[in-house]
């Protein structure tokens, strides 16, 4: 089972674990809903890095991003549920608009994004480039979503 962990003892960890020689990964997201696809794709994460920090968005940034109504679960429990994944190590909720300062920060060997993005269209493409970082898209096609799920529900 991941951890949730502040910023700082994120910090912490990632230097052990590249002092010990690990190659670390981070994926990010809102994660509102679990569903196969978010496994999926941190289980693709999880396979480009000895560590996979998953950094989780808070909530005020998913409300930007999705809409109102959203998200459905505050990002304690969504962080709860992401951290429960076999294949998660780390797990931190950021309020940074982006990933990016996280990304600057952290500098993780490989920044994994879902299919729908190619190494092209990665918004947080220059910061990864500029440390000299990958990108890797990783996870099955968009076939599942988390509006697609509230759709159904709400029949």
């Amino acid at each position: 089972m991941g951890e949730i962990l502040g910023r700082d003892e994120l910090l912490r960890r990632v230097a052990a674990d590249r002092a010990a020689g690990r190659t670390i990964a981070l994926a990010n997201g809102c994660f509102d809903l679990l569903h196969v696809g978010h496994v999926r794709y941190l289980e693709g994460a999880a396979a480009e890095g000895d560590r996979l920090i998953v950094a989780v968005n808070d909530d005020e940034s998913v409300r930007r991003l999705k809409g109102e109504g959203r998200p459905i679960l505050g990002a304690h429990d969504r962080a709860e549920l992401v951290a429960a994944l076999r294949a998660v190590d780390y797990v931190m909720i950021f309020e940074e608009p982006t990933v990016g300062p996280l990304l600057d920060s952290i500098r993780p060997d490989v920044h994994c994004k879902g299919p729908d993005y190619t190494p092209e269209t990665v918004p947080e493409r220059d910061v990864v480039g500029a440390y000299g970082g990958r990108i890797a898209i990783v996870g099955d096609p968009k076939d599942h979503s988390t509006r697609d799920l509230l759709t159904r529900i709400r029949g």
